[in-house]
């Protein structure tokens, strides 16, 4: 293992060097266009980040976790899906920023600042959280994978572990590329629950009363955490920071405020996409199964055989290609992220073929000795946000110091309302660990 150049400026070569995109990879075009060309244009070849970002954000996990809720709670935890995309909105504007005024991403910043037992610390809880997410992916591409052509769930993993490494190879040709490639995948998901929501139809004033807070018991709870990790995912708030850093080269404090502005309608859109993506899920699963027996639709290939039931083929064929997109690009995204981490955090990297090993491992032994596959998705969900405060609360800590951000740096409102975020998903978790144990019920 070889330690990177400063900045993030490589991965040491070899097979690493097509997994993250280099200066050298830059265009010239994007800082002209940036200076000199104003309006929708501008901001149009500007996006990008945010939209790489933002397919973890509608990755499988929120396909089990939006399904679960949907159809034993109907319409119930719709707040807890609005919330959580809010938060996602500052989160991902703030890693983000942080790659814009420092040049770096947020696990070298917390190697370069934090104590080296701190930063060790992070870096494997980092790991532990990014076999949850593999976890994720790769259950939902294979049962995917089997529910549009039949093909068995540990065969379907391995399918999808090779999608993975051929979308992410994309950026040996130029970052563009694979940015593309992701939105494509993001209008396919899109489009699936599009046509599924105008198909199925739902009670616009029911689904109104869901954006009350409130809990129905300690099962709505758990599901709340879980739509909160899969919302809210610890590995793209490392990957942001790394998709802005150098990606445009800002040669003084104005220009980067401009690029912080254009950061800002890329995330914006990206994640109001995603948030409605998400809802519309949850919105079809109340729509078809709560008080349907909707109890008995706790697994994705009920959800779709529901959808087929009620609703026809080509509502089931839509359903199952959201999913099969939403598990490959988040998969090459995943992967992105992990080299991000390792990176980052302790200055290595390994080839990705023994990462992607390593990571998908725990995915392929549930598919290889018969899990239910849609409770190991929920499951890796509230693993993953057990994971955000270690995410967050760095990221908090950093871009409130001056001489981290320079002029960047938040304003101290902004950092108040981080901490809360920070101090919400955490409480969250604790009352579930002590609901857990029977210290309290809900």
């Amino acid at each position: 293992m070889t330690a990177p150049p400063p900045g993030g400026e490589g991965l040491g070569g070899g097979a690493d060097a097509a997994a993250l995109p280099t200066p050298q990879a830059l265009r010239r075009a994007d800082r002209h266009r940036l200076t000199t060309r104003r309006g929708l244009a501008a901001r149009l070849a500007l996006l990008g980040p945010a939209f790489v970002a933002c397919i973890a954000y509608v990755d499988p996990g929120n396909f089990a976790t939006n399904i679960a809720g949907g159809s034993k709670y109907g319409y119930l935890l719709l707040w807890v899906l609005l919330g959580a995309n809010l938060m996602a909105m500052l989160i991902q504007n703030l890693s983000a920023k942080v790659g814009i005024a420092t040049g770096r991403n947020l696990p070298e910043l917390a190697r370069e600042h934090f104590p080296r037992p701190v930063t060790y610390g992070l870096w494997i809880q980092a790991e532990l959280i990014a076999m949850a997410t593999d976890l994720a992916e790769f259950v939902g591409a294979a049962i995917a994978l089997n529910l549009l052509f039949d093909i068995p769930l540990l065969p379907a993993g391995l399918i999808t572990a090779v999608a993975a490494f051929a979308i992410l190879g994309l950026q040996s040709k130029g970052y563009r590329r694979f940015e593309t490639a992701i939105m494509g995948f993001l209008a396919v998901i899109l489009l699936g629950f599009l046509y599924d929501t105008l198909k199925i139809g739902f009670d616009a004033g029911e689904a109104a009363k869901g954006f009350v807070p409130k809990f129905d018991g300690s099962d709505s709870l758990l599901l709340a955490v879980g739509i909160l990790g899969a919302t809210v995912m610890p590995h793209v708030i490392y990957l942001h920071s790394a998709l802005t850093q150098n990606r445009v080269p800002a040669k003084d404090d104005a220009e980067k405020r401009v690029l912080l502005r254009f950061n800002r309608v890329d995330v914006t859109i990206a994640m109001t996409l995603a948030g409605l993506i998400n809802m519309s899920m949850l919105v079809i699963a109340a729509s078809l199964f709560f008080g349907h027996g909707g109890g008995d639709v706790d697994t994705i290939e009920k959800a779709h055989a529901g959808f087929k039931q009620l609703v026809g083929p080509s509502a089931a064929i839509a359903f199952a290609l959201a999913l099969l997109a939403a598990g490959f690009a988040s998969s090459s995204v995943g992967t992105y992220a992990g080299q991000v981490v390792m990176q980052g955090f302790i200055a290595r990297t390994i080839p990705l073929a023994l990462r992607r090993t390593v990571t998908m491992a725990p995915a392929l032994v549930v598919l290889a000795i018969g899990v239910d596959p849609t409770k190991a998705l929920v499951i890796s969900q509230v693993v993953l946000s057990f994971g955000i405060p270690f995410a967050l609360i760095p990221l908090v800590l950093l871009t409130r110091r001056k001489d981290v951000m320079g002029a960047l740096v938040n304003r101290p409102l902004t950092t108040a309302v981080a901490g809360i975020v920070a101090a919400i998903i955490s409480v969250l978790n604790v009352l579930l660990l002590l609901d857990a144990f029977g210290l309290v019920s809900f």
